[in-house]
């Protein structure tokens, strides 16, 4: 059984012979971007790099970010938010499995209309925490102001991709939600589910 990330031949614009490239690189080419780990400083560079090649490439064709994280770093997933809304380019997000805290900000934070979760998905919504800093108590005070202003950043922006009024948010982001995907769609994160392949 192969093990690691499987090549396949891509033949760049102008070359005679193709060459064996990982298959994300090949998918990327096609505007076909994956988020299926935890949300960290690494891999939220890479999505905003990917993206920016992309709209400087061709500003004219949509993006399609898969979703199946269990969330991660706030800030990761608020500066990979920012580039959604940043670049010209549609992104379009797909929710497939789980997207859960950060990975179901990042799925609502997709072009409004083009937000789909698969019939088996789930989101998970609920409030940033903190790291709990082991230190000084006036250093403990400041970051708890700090993780308090994420918040109120994250419910408005639930809010605002929602439609639900902030209230609705704040009070549902004190605890896990979980959300089926017709859930999520009744609530707002996406817009739609996408129908099953019901020819076998």
């Amino acid at each position: 059984m192969p093990i690691g990330v499987p090549k396949v031949p891509f033949r760049l614009p102008g070359e005679e012979d193709a060459v064996w490239v990982d298959v994300y690189n090949r998918l990327y080419r096609e505007r076909l971007l994956f988020l299926g780990q935890q949300i960290d400083d690494e891999i939220a560079n890479q999505l905003i790099g990917i993206m920016m090649y992309l709209n400087g490439e061709d500003q004219a064709k949509d993006m399609y970010l898969y979703v199946n994280s269990p969330g991660g770093s706030v800030l990761a997933g608020i500066s990979v938010y920012d580039a959604m809304q940043f670049v010209i380019p549609d992104v379009h997000t797909i929710c497939m499995g789980l997207a859960a805290s950060m990975g179901s900000f990042i799925l609502a934070g997709g072009e409004i209309t083009r937000r789909i979760a698969l019939p088996h998905a789930r989101v998970m919504i609920h409030q940033p925490a903190s790291s709990y800093y082991d230190g000084q108590a006036g250093e403990c005070v400041m970051e708890a102001e700090e993780a308090l202003k994420l918040r109120d950043c994250i419910t408005k922006v639930y809010a605002q991709r929602t439609g639900k009024p902030l209230w609705i948010i704040s009070e549902d982001m004190e605890r896990d939600v979980f959300l089926s995907a017709e859930e999520a769609r009744d609530y707002g994160v996406v817009d739609l589910v996408a129908l099953e392949n019901v020819s076998r």
